[in-house]
């Protein structure tokens, strides 16, 4: 038996992708180990966990209410029940975890300094009294130093990495592409929307030596969203030695070597890009230093770690907030009618296959 006395409950995506969702399930459970007894799950599994003393039920709420978190939460015999899942201020995306937090001891929400800064503000203030703010991580042995000299003025390239769905603002890109027609813009991802005038190079495993050499040959990620918690691709850039370029709306605000691009102003935006083009290269270079000194202090796997073990080992389970009446009509609204509402048609078909899919699930696993 660890130290510790405990068992852990993980219910996140843990898969060996280096990517996320399964990097944060892999690294944190990993780093658990240490600590305490971990037992893995499925965020989207369909079986009831019965407790015993003195566990903790950790991990990622699934939209649908008949989902391991969601079935177990409720039960009273949980030591602690914390939340864990990324977090911005769209309630297309956001609002379905209402119901959630009311279960939870506490809500480790994994979003950037933009979104926490004006959660007080917002829809859902009520929910910051047991919020937490997570930042997200890299594994830099995953992500290794692929980008060492920048190219010369006016011939830097700019990569995308993801997919064209709504929340990434794919049609600014696109225009981004056309104001720009001398630049180049390259597109690694997939999705049922195109986006005109990057070169698409289809999904890639960012493992293979051919990927990392098609990263290598771009001096700069961009991403537009306007809804987006912190996107993990944010901090692999940095760690592949590519500077990036993002909206305040991505989550990352105040960091040097984070460009912020404006989300809804194309003349600033087009102007921003071109610029960069002709930035002497020392200080590209010094902007990277600044980059990697915040993978090493800041969005690293041991940090965030250590913020759920306090999470873990704290006793703390405030009240929600106070909210008017139209607050909670607004947001139950939100809810039912968001893409993520399980009276969606799409959602509905999915439940259908999901509960046929979920009686041959294992309950859980543990890693050997």
């Amino acid at each position: 038996m660890k130290p510790a006395e405990r068992t852990i409950h993980l219910v996140y995506p843990h898969g060996d992708a280096i990517s996320c969702p399964d990097a944060i399930g892999r690294n944190l459970g990993r780093r658990l180990e240490a600590r305490y007894s971990v037992r893995y799950y499925d965020w989207d599994g369909r079986q009831r966990i019965d407790p015993e003393v003195g566990d903790v039920l950790l991990g990622h709420p699934h939209p649908s209410p008949w989902t391991t978190f969601r079935l177990s939460a409720p039960d009273p015999e949980w030591s602690r029940v914390l939340m864990l899942n990324p977090f911005n201020l769209d309630l297309r995306q956001v609002a379905w975890i209402d119901g959630p937090i009311r279960k939870s001891d506490l809500y480790l929400a994994i979003t950037g300094n933009y979104w926490f800064s004006r959660i007080a503000r917002s829809e859902v203030a009520h929910w910051l009294p047991k919020m937490v703010h997570v930042d997200l991580a890299v594994d830099r042995s995953d992500f290794p130093r692929v980008k060492l000299r920048f190219a010369e003025s006016g011939r830097r390239r700019f990569l995308y990495v993801g997919h064209s769905g709504w929340q990434k603002n794919p049609s600014f890109l696109t225009e981004l592409a056309r104001r720009l027609p001398d630049a180049d813009f390259g597109w690694v991802g997939a999705g049922r929307t195109p986006i005109e005038g990057f070169t698409s190079h289809g999904s890639l495993d960012f493992r293979s030596r051919e990927a990392q050499a098609l990263v290598a040959t771009y001096d700069f990620l961009v991403t537009v969203s306007l809804t987006d918690a912190n996107p993990a691709t944010i901090l692999e850039a940095m760690a592949w030695g590519l500077l990036p370029v993002c909206t305040a709306q991505s989550g990352y605000t105040g960091y040097e070597g984070i460009v912020n691009i404006p989300a809804n102003d194309i003349e600033s935006a087009v102007g921003l890009l071109s610029r960069l083009q002709f930035i002497p290269a020392a200080k590209l270079e010094r902007l990277r230093r600044e980059n990697d000194g915040l993978l090493d202090r800041h969005f690293n796997w041991d940090r965030f770690t250590w913020q759920v073990v306090d999470a873990i080992e704290s006793r703390s389970n405030p009240a929600l907030g106070s909210q008017a009446f139209d607050g909670r009509l607004r947001l139950r609204t939100a809810e039912l009618t968001s893409p993520y509402s399980p009276i969606h048609p799409r959602n509905l078909a999915r439940e259908a296959r999901g509960l046929a899919a979920g009686l041959k699930r294992r309950p859980w696993r543990t890693r050997a």
